[in-house]
């Protein structure tokens, strides 16, 4: 079986990358020629890959039979904050990517997504209005799969995202970090739960429908609060560590997401469950920057 992956040289994409390599698949693999390929520079021999911006996407599909699109892209807005931009990623080249998975009848387009409220950024409203499509499009030859995940995290993140980021802050010992009040609940889920997540889900993908939704997390959200003191906690047990938590300084975003509870009944009755709670997951984080 054929899997076409895009953005596979990002943080969810080269951890499923190594997964779909290691489990036989023939992979193609959609970058930029100005994607950093340092996750997965040490598989190029062992898969088909493309510039996106080099070639167009039908005639990727034209040279190979693909199964399965599995797709990873994601503009968050943080480095580029022109809405078309993450309109142009999220949206536009999302929806030209299903429009020919389509026409190329494919057995399953398997989308990753996000659990925050459409209303909270730009990001997320433009992952909404793409699966809006995905719905509408949705129809007997291709399985739409779409994978709500929750707060994503593990080791080779990027380090610009909260986690990396306040680590890195309390390992330089930073004399303060501004927070807010940390009070809202988030689920986190460790990259290799999601990793298994979609073996399992591709294993099934028989068994669905036009259309399936599937929500992750550890099934355990917390507050904010609480997750930073635990690094603060590990962090302090290694080394000299005077930093200030001060929260509640900086204010919550506009529609800010309070408690996110995750739904994991349809994922459970395929038989996964996470296996990697918050406590271990940020030692494995911490250990592995060291």
């Amino acid at each position: 079986m054929t899997i076409l992956l895009s953005g596979s040289t990002g943080f969810l994409g080269s951890y499923l990358l190594k997964l779909f390599i290691r489990d036989g698949y023939k992979v193609i693999a959609l970058k930029r020629s100005t994607s950093n390929i340092s996750r997965i520079d040490k598989f190029l021999n062992s898969i088909v890959i493309y510039d996106i911006d080099k070639i167009e996407l039908s005639q990727i599909f034209k040279n190979h039979k693909i199964n399965i699109v599995v797709n990873t892209v994601i503009n968050y807005g943080r480095k580029d904050n022109k809405l078309t931009s993450v309109l142009d990623t999220n949206l536009m080249f999302n929806l030209n990517l299903l429009e020919v998975s389509i026409a190329s009848n494919i057995k399953a387009f398997v989308n990753a997504d996000t659990l925050l409220d459409r209303r909270i950024n730009a990001y997320a409203l433009s992952k909404a209005q793409f699966v809006d499509w995905m719905k509408f499009l949705s129809n007997k030859n291709t399985k739409m799969i779409n994978i709500k995940i929750e707060h994503m995290y593990g080791l080779e993140d990027d380090e610009n995202k909260f986690i990396y980021w306040l680590v890195n802050k309390l390992e330089q010992n930073v004399e303060k970090i501004d927070l807010t009040s940390g009070v809202q609940k988030r689920d986190f889920i460790y990259i290799d739960d999601i990793v298994n997540a979609y073996k399992i889900i591709i294993g099934n993908i028989d068994k669905f429908s036009n259309y399936e939704e599937f929500e992750l997390g550890s099934g355990h959200s917390i507050e904010v609060k609480k997750f930073v003191k635990k690094i603060y906690e590990e962090i302090y047990n290694k080394q000299v560590l005077n930093t200030k938590l001060n929260f509640g300084v900086i204010p919550y975003r506009d529609n800010e997401n309070m408690n996110i509870e995750v739904n994991l009944d349809k994922i459970l009755n395929l038989g996964w469950k996470p296996k990697v709670f918050f406590e271990e997951g940020i030692k494995r984080i911490i250990e592995g920057k060291s």
